[in-house]
């Protein structure tokens, strides 16, 4: 099977984690799409971070699809890190074609990962666009350093296939929701309530 992994915190999950991950399956061909909901991302804070059973279970009702899955798999491998994660399911799952899913926003600031040159060297990569994202990701150091290896969007359906590291890039229809918007929205909701009640 050709699987997209997702990691995140999915704090929560939204239209948008399910608008990649379509377009993933669409444009690539996967068979399936694996949402890796982490116990906890090492560069956020755990300040305002659902615990990850809640977490895991948004997802799987955000997901609506029965070709994406939400699952706690690094929770169980006991990895904290992409690279380690990655390494553990590729020796895992040999059967299965992985690709990495990131958005743009995530290309950018992949530098700060631990290992994060390894990532590109275990599993091919698809980036996604993301509003106000794009040409600033493709600037950035991680495109910048495996330029050679990028593969046109228009053959990314071979991507899946590909001996890493290969990367795409791919422009799609841009779904503004985020994680950090849902929560200082819902943030905001709690004050009017609270003071509604005063």
């Amino acid at each position: 099977m050709k699987i997209g992994l997702l990691g995140g915190s999915f704090n929560p999950a939204h239209g948008g984690h399910r608008h990649i991950s379509l377009a993933a399956l669409k444009r690539l061909g996967l068979d399936r799409v694996w949402w890796l909901v982490a116990p906890q991302n090492p560069l956020k804070s755990t300040d305002g971070m659902a615990p990850i059973d809640e977490r895991l279970k948004t997802a799987r009702k955000v997901a609506g699809d029965r070709r994406i899955v939400a699952t706690d798999i690094e929770r169980s491998l006991g990895t904290r890190y992409t690279a380690d994660t990655l390494k553990a399911l590729s020796s895992r799952c040999q059967g299965h074609r992985f690709v990495w899913l990131m958005g743009a926003d995530n290309l950018i600031q992949i530098s700060a990962w631990r290992r994060w040159q390894e990532i590109f060297k275990i599993v091919p990569v698809a980036v996604f666009d993301r509003p106000n994202y794009g040409y600033k990701a493709l600037a950035g150091e991680a495109a910048w350093r495996f330029r050679r290896q990028r593969l046109p969007q228009a053959k990314a359906r071979l991507l899946a296939d590909r001996q890493a590291p290969a990367w795409t890039f791919l422009w799609i229809p841009l779904s503004a929701t985020s994680a950090t918007e849902i929560r200082r929205k819902r943030a905001e909701e709690g004050i009017r309530r609270t003071r509604n009640k005063e």
